[in-house]
């Protein structure tokens, strides 16, 4: 009968790195982490303008929400519409590296609500969005006016007009 003993491994030093992986964090490089909230709004609001998103609002709401700094609302035709837009959205910011944390309501297809910390979209059905009326609940919030699609697009020469709304 042979016995194999269990020899330790060597302990090496961590760093704060290698911390961060074994908890399944990565860490965010240096390029990636320029996005501010209302970059994040502006990367939304174009990537639903260019699938024909209707009504499209970005409403500044830091200081009275405690969850989120920014909500984009906007409208879709149909229920399909509404999940086209909610991908639209989702691949467009993957592809600058944001996930969301959090997406509800894909499968009906009336009020598709995508988490991104700062950000937090709706998509709602034309006909549901009057019913929740958000820009009412949220009316102290600050309307970011879209004036023209490069400003939406969030180019860096031309910043967004904040526009109060009474």
């Amino acid at each position: 009968m042979t016995f194999h003993y269990f020899r330790p491994f060597k302990k090496r030093p961590r760093s704060p790195q290698n911390n961060l992986a074994d908890i399944g964090l990565k860490k965010i490089s240096k390029k990636l982490q320029h996005h501010s909230g209302v970059e994040i709004a502006r990367l939304a609001a174009a990537a639903a303008i260019d699938k024909k998103g209707e009504d499209v609002k970005i409403l500044d709401v830091r200081g009275i929400c405690s969850f989120t700094d920014y909500f984009v609302i906007m409208s879709g035709r149909s229920t399909r519409h509404v999940q086209g837009l909610a991908d639209a959205i989702d691949t467009t910011l993957r592809n600058q590296k944001l996930k969301s944390t959090n997406t509800e309501g894909m499968q009906e297809g009336h009020w598709v609500l995508l988490d991104y910390d700062d950000v937090v979209v709706h998509i709602f059905y034309w006909e549901t969005r009057p019913f929740y009326n958000l820009e009412g609940l949220w009316h102290d919030g600050v309307d970011v006016a879209l004036e023209d699609p490069e400003e939406v697009a969030g180019l860096p020469e031309k910043k967004a007009r904040r526009v109060r709304k009474i």
